[in-house]
């Protein structure tokens, strides 16, 4: 258990929501492993003195992503946000320079890369997972397999006029090491482009499915700027996008360098009169995920009772923390479809649903469950000939970014 605050250092750490044991929820198993993966306690504690919310178990960097199945080319929705990204950062900050740079940190597959490449910028990625390296480099994306921290920006010995972070910077075990190493390898008048999980949009999403293992920390803009500035950086503008069901794009650079903008100032004070903050604000939430659970498994059970077949869409890390905490096994939903091949024949961690891919399901249930509700434009606009056909689609989260 952690007894500091990650990311200042306060003993005084509050209970705040508790989701029991649960299985680290990229662990996607082959059949006869079922049954043998390990637990872990899944809780949510609140800092007191810097207001960040953040687990207080660690399972190892190692173990979590050493080696795992996530692609995050899969998804249209995701590689069109990146391209968008890439697009914004070279038209606002660098447009002047005559050549330009980025590191992404925890690249995956290269696809935020791969847009860079496309305006003509030098990519490097650090990626820690094996398999997604390779599959990096094999699409021509230089990607270092290697767990980033201050040493590895050392021994990389070149900085760069962009550093992006999408999905990582919650992650991190070595959370200061990590943020040192991105000052030292960040051009004197170079950007960091952090993306992450909102948790004021988390809380009011009611998305508490991206509580898991691998979110170390849940940021607010208060509570990142506290982290930023132990290091020498600080945000100067940010928005909020609505990919993964509300994200920030922060925009960071060396400390004292740039004046924050007006929008940041704004949602600064948006934060500030909503409470999100506070220990009370978590407390809330934990009555509203108890209230979500109940709500979900009286639908399964009722639709099972009229007879029924009813599949998961999509198996997505977040959702097996979703189907652990509400116990939904195979008793309810028949399989999970999805379209990652990686997870073809696989088991969820915990609850034992066996995944199958989509172009496999020979006919349509009459309900699909989605699971990875964050897509739900994409999803309902694929499979409009399904809806067409009387197939239903519910939404246990419903993602509305304001």
């Amino acid at each position: 258990m952690n007894a500091l605050c990650r990311v200042c250092d306060s003993r005084d750490l509050e209970p705040a929501i508790d989701l029991g044991l649960q299985p680290w929820c990229n662990h996607f198993l082959q059949p006869e492993e079922a049954g043998r993966e390990p637990f872990y306690p899944l809780r949510l504690v609140h800092c007191a003195r810097c207001k960040t919310a953040q687990l207080n178990f660690t399972v190892r960097k190692e173990v979590l992503f050493g080696d795992h199945t996530y692609l995050s080319g899969i998804t249209r929705t995701l590689s069109e946000h990146f391209a968008a990204v890439a697009r914004e950062v070279d038209e606002s900050f660098m447009k002047d320079r005559s050549s330009r740079s980025v590191l992404d940190i925890g690249s995956n597959d290269g696809t935020q890369l791969k847009h860079y490449k496309a305006l003509g910028y030098s990519v490097l990625g650090v990626e820690s997972s094996k398999s997604t390296a390779a599959i990096a480099n094999q699409n021509g994306i230089e990607t270092l397999q290697s767990f980033f921290n201050a040493e590895v920006a050392r021994s990389l010995n070149r900085k760069f006029d962009v550093i992006n972070a999408s999905g990582v910077f919650f992650h991190l075990e070595e959370l200061h090491s990590v943020t040192d190493g991105i000052r030292e390898c960040l051009t004197d008048d170079g950007v960091f482009v952090v993306q992450f999980l909102y948790m004021k949009q988390i809380i009011e999403n009611l998305a508490f499915d991206q509580i898991y293992h691998e979110h170390l920390l849940y940021y607010n803009l208060e509570t990142i700027q506290t982290l930023l500035q132990r290091h020498g950086l600080a945000m100067f503008d940010c928005y909020l996008s609505p990919i993964h069901g509300g994200s920030i794009i922060g925009f960071v650079t060396h400390a004292g360098r740039k004046a924050v903008s007006s929008r940041l100032e704004k949602m600064l004070a948006a934060e500030k009169a909503s409470g999100c903050n506070e220990l009370e604000t978590y407390k809330r939430f934990a009555d509203d995920i108890q209230r979500k659970k109940q709500e979900s498994l009286n639908f399964l059970n009722t639709h099972r009772a009229r007879g029924k077949q009813i599949f998961g869409f999509g198996a997505p890390v977040k959702g097996n923390t979703l189907l652990n905490y509400f116990g939904i096994g195979p008793d309810l939903l028949d399989c999970l479809v999805e379209k990652n091949p990686l997870r073809k024949g696989l088991v969820s961690p915990g609850m034992h649903i066996p995944v199958a891919l989509e172009e496999e399901i020979p006919e349509p249930p009459d309900t699909y469950y989605v699971l990875a509700w964050n897509f739900k434009d994409e999803i309902l606009q694929n499979n409009r000939n399904l809806i067409d056909a009387g197939v239903s689609f519910y939404f246990p989260v419903v993602a509305r970014v304001q």
